[in-house]
């Protein structure tokens, strides 16, 4: 057993109570609803192939392109659950409060790619044929965190779950239709569960131990991906996703980043050591950092905008276009 392993172990153990109250707030507070009253079955056909139904085609996707894409990559990304379930039970263990938690998280995120996929078939949103390969493809692969320690594990956790809650959110806003925007909804408020437990963990871990804290924060900050990045094409579909104002640069600033670290009163802290001091100003660099990168991405995509906007202006105005162009 290494030496960080045990300080795991100890920190785990330390924990526990936090843990314990935790799931029981959680438990109290969560609300049981089933994926099935989520789906609109009504507009549901047979597909192709053993029973012989209609064949799918884009035409019969109405949702916008980069909701359509969000969708996939949010479904695609819970289906790799299996591996996510590993990794926390690996990190966090299976028994005691820690056991209870990790089994009861796995069933509440289980329930959110049923939900996603009846809607997306059900709807005809996606080409069942590709989404089933992209499935195969992105589960066997498997999922690595590429966080080593109980401290880290807490931190990319804290942050992912509200960053998931967001894209979630903005992608039913943006939908168009009311029936997604309603499960989206539901599935977001399951996610800010999540984030509410790990964030509170969180806090007490800075309570024990302020600098691992902070030195995992910043680690993971600085470094953070999303669960699905291992996906094909995911650089261009997380571009698509960032244009149409889905998760973007200045959402990761402002709505996941921000709410969680001034709740943790990150640059008000106490440290004890050195290591914790100078992974606060690695912490705040970054954010001064991405908080430029934000605002120049905002700017590009806004003007690219208003690119579109005035071309489409000139074309209506040009001789010959428009409803009336042919009559006497």
């Amino acid at each position: 057993m290494t030496t960080e392993s045990t300080a795991d172990i100890r920190l785990l153990k330390d924990l526990e109570p936090v843990v314990e109250a935790g799931l029981n707030r959680h438990l109290a507070g969560a609300k049981e609803w089933f994926p099935h009253e989520y789906v609109p079955w009504s507009r549901g056909h047979d597909f192709d192939g053993a029973l012989g139904g209609r064949a799918w085609h884009p035409d019969q996707c109405s949702l916008p392109e980069a909701v359509r894409t969000s969708l996939i990559v949010n479904l695609l990304t819970e289906d790799n659950l299996p591996s996510y379930h590993r990794i926390i039970a690996e990190h966090f263990g299976r028994d005691g409060a820690w056991g209870t938690w990790v089994h009861r998280w796995t069933a509440e995120e289980d329930r959110h790619g049923q939900a996603i996929r009846d809607y997306l078939l059900v709807s005809r949103a996606v080409d069942p044929v590709a989404l089933e390969r992209a499935r195969m493809t992105h589960v066997s692969a498997g999922f690595e965190l590429g966080h080593s320690s109980a401290a880290e594990v807490i931190a990319y956790v804290s942050f992912q779950e509200l960053a998931t809650r967001v894209a979630h959110r903005n992608t039913g806003r943006l939908s168009g239709d009311p029936v997604c925007e309603g499960l989206l909804t539901r599935v977001a408020q399951d996610e800010n569960l999540h984030m509410l437990f790990y964030r509170d963990l969180l806090d007490a871990l800075f309570e024990l131990a302020p600098d691992m804290a902070m030195r995992a924060v910043a680690t993971v900050v600085t470094s953070f991906r999303m669960p699905g990045h291992g996906l094909e094409g995911f650089t261009r579909k997380s571009t698509q996703i960032a244009l149409a104002g889905i998760y973007d640069p200045r959402l990761h600033h402002d709505d996941v980043l921000l709410p969680v670290l001034r709740r943790l009163k990150i640059f008000e802290r106490p440290m004890v050591g050195a290591d914790g001091e100078r992974a606060r100003e690695e912490l705040a660099a970054h954010l001064s950092a991405l908080d430029r990168a934000a605002h120049r991405f905002t700017q590009r995509r806004e003007a690219a905008r208003n690119r579109v906007t005035e071309a489409d202006r000139h074309t209506r105005l040009a001789p010959g276009a428009g409803p009336a162009a042919g009559r006497e």
